[in-house]
């Protein structure tokens, strides 16, 4: 989680001065692993993102009179409490080491196109929306390769045709014959719009993959975001979990 998103998520803006210096060095402690600060470095802290202008002897008075701090190992430098540190932890996951929760801004697909479907639908998804939030283009466009695939299979499995896309052994062939099947299946019955999307991710999914020199740009992704989440609701209905 970049600050700028963990200010808004942590509603700093709106806290006390102490709050304010507190919740930056929570920020900084998980993200640099910067286990002790002075008031000097939290005033500096709140000035840079344009939050106030602290005065740092009222603010180190404050720090030292805080249940949330303890003294640092030198003078003048403070740590956070243990307890609290646990507790934004809990609310904040995404910042935390241990923790395997991805949280994402819906820039790809909106939560309300992915919750409540399945856990592993709903990772995928997120993953998919932190790969562009984060400018990691090419995981992104992987990603969404991936999920149009698995959507895929489900529905032809929920429409009892997956058949149709195994091969001899009873495995599922490469996504580029699903595709093709896909396209013309009657029985799957794909809208027009979905019916060329489904191309598209996947050519874009395989150059992120496969070819050496491709770099996948944010316009790329862009301009088949809306397309990606038609398709995506639309598969949904057809696997029958929407």
């Amino acid at each position: 989680m970049k600050l700028a998103k963990f200010i808004d998520a942590s509603g700093i803006a709106d806290v006390s001065e102490k709050n304010k210096a507190l919740y930056f060095a929570y920020y900084h402690l998980r993200k640099e692993n910067a286990e002790e600060f002075t008031a000097g470095e939290a005033a500096k802290w709140i000035s840079a993102n344009r939050l106030g202008a602290p005065n740092t002897a009222r603010l180190k008075a404050n720090l030292a009179d805080s249940s949330r701090t303890v003294r640092g190992s030198k003078a003048g430098t403070f740590r956070l409490h243990h307890n609290f540190i646990k507790a934004l932890d809990a609310e904040f996951p995404q910042l935390s080491e241990q923790s395997q929760e991805v949280m994402d801004s819906g820039a790809i697909l909106p939560p309300v196109a992915y919750d409540k479907t399945r856990g592993f639908i709903e990772s995928l998804a997120k993953q998919i929306n932190v790969c562009y939030e984060e400018h990691a283009f090419d995981g992104c466009a992987v990603l969404m390769r991936r999920l149009e695939e698995v959507l895929l299979i489900m529905s032809y499995q929920k429409l009892g045709i997956d058949s149709e896309i195994k091969d001899a052994a009873g495995n599922y062939k490469m996504l580029e014959a699903i595709v093709k099947n896909a396209q013309s299946n009657t029985t799957l019955g794909l809208g027009r719009n979905s019916k060329d999307m489904i191309e598209l991710v996947r050519e874009m999914g395989n150059y992120s993959a496969h070819q050496i020199t491709y770099q996948c740009r944010r316009e790329y992704i862009a301009e088949k975001i809306e397309g990606y989440r038609a398709l995506v609701q639309e598969l949904l209905v057809k696997a029958g979990i929407r």
